[in-house]
């Protein structure tokens, strides 16, 4: 249902849907129309300035650095995605490259970070404000992982955590209930809905939400309908939840989290887009 203005003239308005569509009513003076009608197109330019400097469109999972993990492959790439996230719409861009403690120690990722991050920031293309993170692959005894903290987002206690991709046991489960309760992490479940391809996984996904988590869903899952309908049953579930574009590259699993966005408004309301908008704003400390 497209949402209209209308300007009064005496008995006579003038109405403008934001479909396109008109609705006029007495004026039959073209001069009068076209008046009108430029007015309420301002109106509406200046309306949705206003809600674009309101909220902050955030991608909260993306793999751009270049060289880092398999996902950019070079500078000239991790252009190229940057270059399509403007495309996206996306003003603040969460760098979340793989961190995997069985191979990495933190002190060398995070520098290995820094580096492709002063790489990108030297090129000439306009950029989102880009926050660096990770994401971080569950490992047994991860609650008891003394410097974990070290790899969350952006300075704050929040942990983009991707769980397996086998079957789910118990003790990992009881794991991430003790990085909450015991550490005090606020953890971000990774592209959840990926891991119902397990069927075994079902009822520990539910246990999960149940949990003080956030949901984070791909926007490429809401792309394809084999894999919309279960990432909205999570999101509704949990009643509300964060997108992230978990793009790789420039070719494949590329930046679509502005299209992901159209489908989530379409299909869960403009309600729910505040909120999740309101709710990444907040968890990152962000004031426009």
């Amino acid at each position: 249902m497209p949402a209209c203005v209308r300007l009064f003239c005496a008995d006579r308005f003038y109405c403008l849907c934001s479909d396109g569509t008109e609705e006029k009513s007495g004026f039959t003076n073209p001069d009068f129309r076209y008046l009108f009608r430029t007015q309420l197109s301002i109106s509406y330019l200046l309306f949705n300035m206003a809600e674009k400097d309101q909220m902050s469109v955030i991608d909260f999972h993306s793999h751009f650095l270049p060289g880092i993990d398999d996902g950019s492959r070079s500078l000239e790439e991790s252009v190229r995605m940057l270059a399509m996230t403007q495309d996206q719409g996306v003003d603040f861009f969460v760098a979340t490259p793989h961190f995997y403690a069985d191979r990495d120690r933190i002190d060398d990722f995070l520098a290995r970070r820094e580096d492709a991050y002063r790489k990108v920031l030297g090129t000439d293309i306009a950029k989102p404000r880009i926050l660096l993170g990770a994401e971080v692959a569950f490992f047994s005894g991860i609650s008891r992982a003394a410097d974990i903290n070290r790899v969350c987002l952006a300075g704050t206690d929040i942990l983009l955590l991707e769980m397996p991709f086998r079957t789910w046991k118990e003790e990992d489960i009881e794991e991430v209930d003790r990085l909450i309760r015991r550490r005090g992490f606020r953890v971000m479940l990774a592209h959840l809905e990926r891991f119902l391809m397990y069927r075994e996984n079902k009822g520990f996904i539910y246990d999960l939400m149940d949990m003080d988590t956030i949901v984070q869903v791909n926007s490429g899952s809401l792309l394809k309908w084999q894999r919309r309908g279960p990432a909205l049953k999570l999101l509704k579930y949990k009643g509300i939840g964060l997108l992230g574009s978990d793009c790789h590259r420039s070719d494949v699993r590329v930046q679509n989290l502005g299209e992901g966005r159209a489908v989530l408004r379409k299909k869960l309301g403009d309600g729910f887009m505040d909120e999740m908008d309101r709710l990444g704003a907040d968890l990152l400390n962000i004031r426009r």
